[in-house]
């Protein structure tokens, strides 16, 4: 029976990561900051408190019998991040941590570590990103996973030098790495935009967002959650970079819809230019907001469905029907 840690096994997607290893057979440890009532009442899932991750954490108690890590915990994105050294914060905790454990996982004879990095690695659109890719004679654009990097913030700039430290680290020991670059990730419990999207319905006001016409990839929970279990096991996934969505993109009103419609909402969308859209928000200091609602963010995980042989097994129109009813 294999061992697998998870860390950040409090977080949203380490918990659902954690309750469906425990359904598996599979042992399952999960490294969190503190242990409290909060937590699973589940007794497979061993929990032990790792309280800061640092240069100085010692894994080496936590390590003991692992077969694989799934590397969840780190430093979120922050939208308006206020902090003047924010990148400084962002390395200590998403780049040396990870290094250092790493290291210890390889001293521990670990198999392999999967690494959740950001799609903010590739880039934050696509609008205007080159593919040699044609489809009905009009540009396809799309990030995939050999494009060259092109971090935007401090954020994803810690992540792309995790991945880099990893990959050197796992060419001077026998530990695997596997990479896997998240879009949003949606489901019960989501934080961030899509919980400030629902907030937004829940108001029950006209919103102008009627004309948008973007594109973007998301992955539902259950379909991550799926695909990081594939990655534990499959001789294949150890050396690659993993690109993972649902493989259905959405609009911002086809998202909106949905989630009004399994919400039982009434959303009234109206068209409004999209140019004076990103005007007005501009004016309100709001221009990164307004860029993730008109903007496009499209992944093509075809890479990551023909290495694994893996497809999404839940539909985005399940997915965030059970988001709305909270599973």
């Amino acid at each position: 029976m294999k061992k697998i840690l998870v860390t950040g096994a409090s977080g949203f997607i380490g918990q659902s990561l954690c309750e469906t290893l425990s359904k598996s057979n599979r042992s399952v440890r999960g490294a969190v900051r503190y242990l409290n009532s909060s937590l699973s009442n589940n007794t497979d899932i061993e929990y032990v408190s790792v309280e800061d991750i640092t240069l100085k954490t010692s894994w080496k108690d936590t390590l003991i019998g692992i077969d694989c890590i799934i590397h969840c915990a780190g430093r979120a994105h922050v939208m308006h991040e206020a902090k003047t050294d924010a990148l400084k914060i962002y390395r200590a905790v998403n780049v040396d941590s990870t290094k250092k454990l790493a290291e210890q996982a390889a001293e521990a004879g670990v198999k392999r570590l999967v690494f959740l990095s950001s799609v903010k690695v590739n880039g934050e659109v696509t609008d205007n990103w080159h593919s040699d890719t044609v489809l009905n004679n009009q540009k396809k654009y799309i990030f995939t996973h050999t494009d060259i990097p092109n971090p935007q913030d401090p954020y994803a700039i810690s992540k792309l030098e995790a991945e880099e430290v990893l990959w050197r680290i796992s060419q001077k020991t026998d530990l695997e790495v596997t990479v896997v670059r998240l879009p949003l990730v949606y489901g019960n419990s989501a934080k961030g935009n899509l919980e400030r999207l629902i907030k937004l319905l829940q108001s029950s006001i006209p919103l102008p967002l009627g004309a948008i016409q973007n594109q973007r990839s998301m992955i539902g929970i259950d379909n991550l959650i799926n695909l990081l279990i594939c990655c534990i096991d499959h001789p294949d996934a150890a050396g690659k970079i993993f690109l993972a969505s649902d493989c259905e993109d959405l609009s911002t009103p086809d998202l909106i819809n949905y989630i009004a419609s399994s919400m039982g909402y009434k959303v009234r969308l109206f068209p409004f230019p999209v140019f004076l859209l990103k005007f007005l928000f501009s004016i309100l200091g709001k221009k990164k907001e307004i860029n993730r609602l008109v903007g496009s963010l499209k992944i093509d995980s075809s890479y990551t469905q023909e290495v694994l042989n893996w497809k999404p097994p839940i539909s985005v129109a399940e997915g965030i029907k059970r988001m709305a009813q909270g599973k």
